[in-house]
């Protein structure tokens, strides 16, 4: 298969849905009860140039398990919603202070620190939203299930705990397994959920599930590795981001603890691990086995 050819079409579809939702505020809603102003800042960092990966791995594993018709793509925006607002608020200058993020510059830049913590604060809060909606199928107990998953991936025993730790490393000498906890959990645990809920929702099976929940910790672990990586070879033109900033910083990461090339054999092993966890399966999940051999090669 071309897998950058179905990351392109399946990109398009999360963008689609995206503009989609938030057209209707423009739209249809008092523009008193919706800030022109906090829109804006949405919409600048929500369709800045993002690959989708999440989403888009998302809706492979629920396909993957025969999941057919919309019903993913409400939690696929939802997650990509999620990760916005985490990259909103880690590029504020009390985390991260990044200027740039996707090529332009990054929330606070370009509408200051106010609205850009609101704007993070308002994209949570709709993903909630957009995954609450009552089904019309009945399944109330599965929504229900999936959301509380995504909740947990995202908050202080997920991506919210890693971020804390990640920021609490900063300058000191810690253990691979504290540096294990901040990649599994500020990067590693919304992907792994991802899978999952794509799983789930798609009617995978428990054997299936556990299959694709392996395959998930292993990629997510390895695409947080490989981004370590490209902070210190990677430029500016690929990544649409500062390079260098995680020496800078003093940040935890894997080239800083073990080397680039003990590093780069990490990641490898990770995804040959990850492909191995579908060795059960057909073609159906070709698509998971691209992504996660596109992360070796990619530039962003």
């Amino acid at each position: 298969m071309d897998i950058k050819q179905y990351l392109q079409e399946k990109k398009k579809i999360i963008d689609i849905a995206l503009e989609s939702y938030f057209l209707k505020f423009s739209i249809h809603e008092d523009q008193k009860e919706v800030p022109p102003s906090l829109l804006k800042a949405i919409h600048h960092s929500l369709f800045s140039g993002g690959k989708r990966i999440r989403p888009i791995l998302c809706i492979s594993a629920y396909e993957a398990v025969g999941g057919r018709g919309e019903k993913i793509i409400p939690f696929a925006c939802a997650i990509e919603m999620i990760h916005t607002y985490s990259l909103i608020h880690d590029d504020l200058p009390a985390i991260d202070n990044d200027d740039y993020r996707r090529g332009v510059p990054t929330c606070h830049k370009v509408f200051g620190e106010a609205l850009s913590i609101l704007a993070g604060d308002g994209l949570l809060t709709e993903a909630f939203k957009l995954m609450s909606i009552p089904p019309n199928d009945g399944n109330e107990a599965l929504i229900l299930e999936l959301i509380h998953e995504i909740a947990n991936a995202s908050g202080i025993s997920g991506m919210v705990g890693g971020q804390v730790v990640d920021i609490e490393s900063e300058g000191k000498e810690v253990s691979p397994l504290i540096l294990n906890y901040i990649h599994t959990h500020k990067t590693g645990a919304l992907i792994r959920t991802s899978i999952r809920v794509g799983a789930k929702l798609g009617g995978a099976d428990q054997e299936t599930l556990n299959a694709f929940t392996h395959y998930g910790e292993k990629v997510g672990l390895a695409f947080q590795i490989i981004d370590d990586i490209l902070n210190v070879e990677g430029n500016f033109s690929q990544l649409g981001k500062s390079v260098g900033t995680d020496i800078v910083k003093k940040k935890v990461t894997f080239p800083g603890l073990f080397g680039l090339e003990e590093s780069k054999k990490k990641a490898k092993e990770l995804i040959e691990l990850a492909i191995h966890c579908l060795s059960s399966f057909g073609p159906e999940v070709d698509p998971l086995r691209e992504i996660a051999w596109f992360m070796i090669s990619r530039e962003y």
